[in-house]
């Protein structure tokens, strides 16, 4: 059995998508997954399941989103080891941040090199990012509700569906998918 963390991309947003975390529970437990928790608000679940293909699980979930609840919206499946990955190769840890300006942005599909090579050389301010694989570090001294390196911003860019998760956010579930195991 396998560990998975699913993103949910705009559930509980500004009173828009809104989707109990109970009922998320229990459409992830329709799909036989096991061991199954939310976490927060937002669209954080976690669980088990003896499918190892992430793509697979990503439309099982979309397609009972919009079943359940009618809401067509990204979803991102993560494995905990990919997880895992992300945070060990986190390009800040070593440079003194403050953890509470540090997000991921998750990225649906690895981005086009050339797009990624592009807005790599862009300067926004204080704000700083790194693409690695299916992942963007980024950090906002100044808050990332001021910075323009928004999902928009990375959406419009790079060409690729995205969601961002605070560093604090990251951590917790990969503690909940660790408590799993």
């Amino acid at each position: 059995m396998k560990t998975y963390i699913c993103i949910l991309r705009g559930i509980n947003v500004s009173g828009h998508n809104i989707v109990k975390m109970n009922e998320l529970k229990t459409l992830a437990e329709s799909l036989l997954f096991q061991n199954v928790q939310t976490y927060i608000q937002s669209g954080n679940i976690v669980f088990q399941s003896n499918n190892k293909f992430n793509n697979n699980l990503e439309s099982e979930i979309k397609s009972k989103m919009l079943e359940n609840f009618g809401l067509d919206i990204p979803v991102f499946v993560i494995a905990k080891d990919e997880l895992e990955l992300l945070i060990l190769h986190n390009p800040f840890k070593n440079k003194n941040v403050d953890s509470m300006k540090l997000h991921v942005t998750f990225l649906l599909t690895e981005p086009n090199v050339e797009l990624k090579n592009r807005i790599s050389e862009m300067t926004f301010g204080g704000d700083e990012f790194v693409i690695h694989g299916k992942a963007i570090y980024l950090y906002c001294p100044n808050g990332y509700g001021k910075t323009k390196l928004s999902n928009s911003f990375f959406e419009t860019k790079l060409k690729v569906i995205t969601t961002t998760r605070n560093w604090k956010t990251v951590n917790q579930l990969l503690e909940i998918a660790n408590s799993l195991s």
